[in-house]
């Protein structure tokens, strides 16, 4: 199987992930933080020094902010919900993940306003639109890093510059760049930013976290046991306790952490280097079949991990199925559970055939894809 699903899960993960998941399970699957055993304790260091990891990798003073939830979605739930209220006004993209825009529209209903800032074709942004989106009453920005659809790279420090200068929180979806793109968040003023674990950070799948750099009131969305204050009916109010009720995934984390030592260790410009260069190939080769749509910037600089194409004449879901059947190839078809962005790139009615690649993808992959590709278009 040749595999380019990285976008939505990446695979294969560093064995070191492997191993840790089952060290996890095996040597000191106990309850984390909840008893003062030996195999407890252990648990408990893992959870903390991935934390720890994660703060070095995103530049966070403290470790304690950093939140472990399920995946980017729950981290975004938490971020969204927790901090707006009746009254306030949020501004985000068209090329957003669901992830964002159905929370958002969802505390419509609670009196939180939104304005959703329309983007070019190719799914860039302009940060004079977003500023002119601005109200009173706006407390939030919230933006992707990269579209999970085109692979678009926001300009983040910009947008977090004027979040600055006008007092607003701003928020990041980083589900597709984290691990791949450096991310400063105090260089680009990124008040929270969620992301998955089991994507670009190389761990498993049911991990995923709130890194939380600004001091305001952040609600919990769930009260339950937290190993804290037991002898208190009121939720702990100091992270990450407060936004961290119930068992910890400690498999899930410890396969994080090995997945986050990966990457400091290979490093960020080094991982990026080699995905764009796959990508830059892929296109490439691609854009010489005139029946080949390519969708997002044409400027390969302003664009990270991600190539949707259609065949001209095939459904793209059809495309999936004959690169799977025929040629082994994993690939995602649909829309992406972004219908503003498909609108936005005029795919809303048709969707498209996304190329998601992974730091362990190989040239020989992207050839075949394309091989692949233009012989399906030669045979419709």
């Amino acid at each position: 199987m040749i595999y380019f699903d990285n976008a939505a899960t990446t695979y294969p993960k560093p064995k070191t992930v492997y191993q840790s998941v089952m060290a996890a399970m095996t040597e000191y699957g106990a309850n984390p933080g909840r008893g003062s055993h030996a195999m407890a304790i252990e648990g408990a260091r893992v959870i903390y020094e991935t934390r720890e990891l994660l703060a070095q990798l995103f530049n966070l003073d403290d470790p304690m902010r950093v939140i472990f939830t399920f995946n980017a979605t729950d981290a975004l739930n938490q971020a969204i919900k927790g901090v707006l209220n009746s009254g306030d006004h949020v501004v985000t993209t068209a090329m957003e993940h669901n992830s964002v825009l159905r929370p958002i529209k969802e505390i419509e209903k609670q009196g939180v306003e939104n304005t959703i800032v329309q983007c070019a074709s190719d799914g860039r942004v302009n940060v004079k639109d977003i500023e002119a989106a601005v109200k009173e009453n706006t407390k939030l920005v919230a933006t992707t890093h990269v579209s999970n659809l085109t692979g678009t790279i926001m300009p983040i420090e910009e947008i977090g510059q004027m979040c600055k200068r006008k007092n607003l929180l701003y928020l990041v979806d980083g589900s597709q760049s984290a691990g791949v793109l450096d991310i400063d968040m105090k260089k680009y003023n990124i008040d929270l930013l969620a992301m998955p674990g089991h994507k670009g950070l190389l761990g498993p799948q049911g991990t995923g976290v709130l890194l939380i750099n600004c001091d305001s009131v952040i609600r919990q969305l769930k009260e339950g046991g937290t190993g804290s204050e037991s002898s208190s009916m009121v939720q702990p109010d100091f992270y990450p306790d407060k936004l961290e009720s119930g068992t910890h995934n400690l498999p899930g984390i410890a396969g994080l952490n090995a997945g986050i030592k990966y990457i400091l260790n290979k490093g960020t410009k080094s991982i990026y280097s080699h995905e764009k260069k796959l990508i830059d190939l892929f296109i490439n080769e691609i854009k010489k079949n005139p029946k080949i749509k390519i969708y997002g910037p044409e400027d390969i600089d302003y664009r990270c991990g991600v190539v949707p194409i259609n065949i001209e004449g095939i459904d793209s879901s059809d495309v999936a199925y004959r690169l799977d059947t025929e040629y082994g190839i994993a690939v995602r078809p649909g829309l992406h559970c972004a219908p503003l962005a498909h609108k936005t790139i005029g795919t809303d009615k048709i969707g498209a055939v996304r190329f998601g690649v992974g730091p362990f993808n190989k040239k020989p992959e992207i050839l075949a894809a394309a091989k692949a590709l233009n012989e399906i278009s030669a045979n419709q």
